[in-house]
């Protein structure tokens, strides 16, 4: 059943077609001279994980291809060490914090206070488990300006009525409330996907994926898109095919390792190379899949209007879980407000615009993508809706931007060792507070970008200013903080 909101849209729109066919039919010409969008979100893929960001046990050839067209950007940033919210501030444009959707949406709910039950200092602040209808997503305000939109792979942003179709795209293909594969056969059919129908016998989700974007771009070559791919990929559970599997087995046993494989960060055990040999052939998996997508786009003549963005949603998985990636130089990983945990590797290729091969070094982050495709396309910024994002378009047309501060509020305990707390980046600085003891935490990034040195007591005046800039940034987004936990037992 339709809700109030789509039913005034679709009366509103219907009035307009009433009141000015000219105007419509102007709009309808103009919109083909717009560019199409690619949008491709990867899972917990980390800031290493890539040949073109340093890897050399993972082969990435369609990805590396991709950066060779456009700007890597080499301090870009999630929301959030955890996947939903990142998620979120791309659709809204707004910090993880401002929408409520702090940490990942769990369908039972356990992870929310009044369910707690790790013995911790802290309860873990509520959260919201949607994201609200309310919100004029990215892919609404495309829709509204004659973009079809497709989605395919995870959403994990509410239960049913929230899902894809529900927030302005037309298409969806396996998005649901869903964290991770959950069927019978997980990476491989049967999916038992709500969303997504069973294929053949043996066939692996991320080659699916790639299959069903494609489908999706040969339908409507001929009018504007946002295509959408948001892989499951590299999410555990650590799954790939046979033949790829052994290739990276064959390619471990011919690697001398120098230096230890295992380390340690806050009591927690961190991988420190990048050996496995699963989770490089799903990595591998992933960049074949986008492979099939940038070439379908080259053999339909669509590259040159096709702007490409290649995103991941946290940092790499290297402190629980199987371990199955290391992000060093950056410290930590997945569900730590560390480097590496929000670093993200990220690209945009615009053509005729962005310089083919370039590097931008200014510290961006997730919510910036919302205004800056708007400026792409060449429609009017919704600042009310985008209210944390930045046009990144200064920076893609090769000119400098002074981006502003970035922010983090991460009130939960993450399952990979991470700790309820705050952070921000201001230029070369980053400054991170722990919510258990309000012990804080200063890096210059500049020359310690593995964050082993706190300046907290050498330069206490910077760190005296970014905490007040901090407190005043969570009371302007209305943060909710963890409270004691009565039931903690040390």
């Amino acid at each position: 059943m339709p809700n109030r909101r789509d039913f005034l849209k679709k009366s509103l729109l219907g009035a307009a077609g009433l009141a000015a066919p000219g105007w419509l039919k102007s709009a309808e010409a103009q919109s083909k001279d717009r560019p199409n969008f690619l949008f491709i979100l990867v899972d917990d893929l980390g800031w290493k994980d890539l040949g073109c960001f340093g890897s050399s046990f993972y082969e990435t050839p369609n990805v590396d291809r991709l950066r060779a067209g456009g700007m890597k950007f080499t301090d870009a940033y999630a929301a959030c060490p955890v996947c939903s919210p990142t998620r979120a501030s791309i659709m809204t444009g707004k910090y993880p914090a401002r929408t409520g959707i702090t940490t990942y949406i769990s369908v039972r709910g356990h992870n929310q206070p009044e369910r707690w039950r790790r013995n911790t200092k802290l309860l873990p602040a509520p959260y919201k488990d949607r994201m609200a209808l309310d919100e004029t997503t990215l892919a609404e305000a495309l829709h509204g300006a004659g973009y079809s939109t497709f989605f395919a792979g995870k959403w994990h942003l509410g239960p049913e009525g929230y899902w894809p179709t529900d927030q302005g795209f037309d298409v969806n293909k396996g998005g649901c409330h869903w964290g991770a594969p959950m069927g019978k056969g997980r990476y491989f059919v049967p999916y038992q996907n709500p969303t997504l129908e069973d294929g053949p016998q043996g066939e692996y989700l991320p080659e699916r994926l790639g299959r069903e974007t494609v489908n999706f771009i040969k339908q409507h070559k001929d009018e504007p898109f946002l295509a959408y791919l948001s892989f499951y990929d590299v999410h555990i559970p650590l799954m790939t095919t046979d033949k790829l599997r052994e290739k990276y087995e064959e390619k471990r046993e011919s690697i001398e390792v120098e230096g230890p494989i295992w380390g340690t960060v806050k009591g927690s055990k961190v991988r420190l190379k990048q050996l496995h040999t699963v989770y490089a052939g799903m990595v591998e998996a992933m960049d074949r899949a986008v492979g099939r997508v940038l070439d379908t786009l080259d053999e339909l003549n669509l590259d040159k209007n096709t702007v490409v963005i290649f995103m991941s949603d946290n940092g790499g998985l290297s402190t629980s879980e199987g371990h199955p990636t290391a992000n060093v130089p950056l410290k930590a990983g997945k569900g730590w407000l560390y480097e590496g945990g929000i670093r993200e590797p990220m690209m945009i290729r615009w053509p005729g615009v962005t310089k083919p091969g370039s590097t931008c070094h200014t510290p961006v982050i997730s919510t910036d993508f919302y205004p800056t495709m708007l400026e792409m396309a060449g429609l009017p910024q919704k600042p009310n809706q985008h209210v944390d994002g930045k046009s990144l378009v200064p920076l893609l047309r090769g000119k400098s931007m002074d981006r502003g501060p970035l922010f983090w509020h991460f009130p939960h305990y993450g399952n990979q060792g991470g700790l309820p707390g705050a952070a921000m980046r201001d230029g070369k600085w980053k400054f991170i507070r722990r919510y258990e003891d309000n012990s804080l935490e200063l890096y210059n990034l500049e020359k310690d970008l593995g964050e082993e040195n706190n300046l907290v007591k050498q330069e206490a005046e910077r760190a005296r200013r970014m905490n007040r800039r901090l407190d005043d940034w969570l009371e302007s987004v209305d943060a909710r903080f963890p409270a004691p936990n009565p039931n903690y037992r040390e």
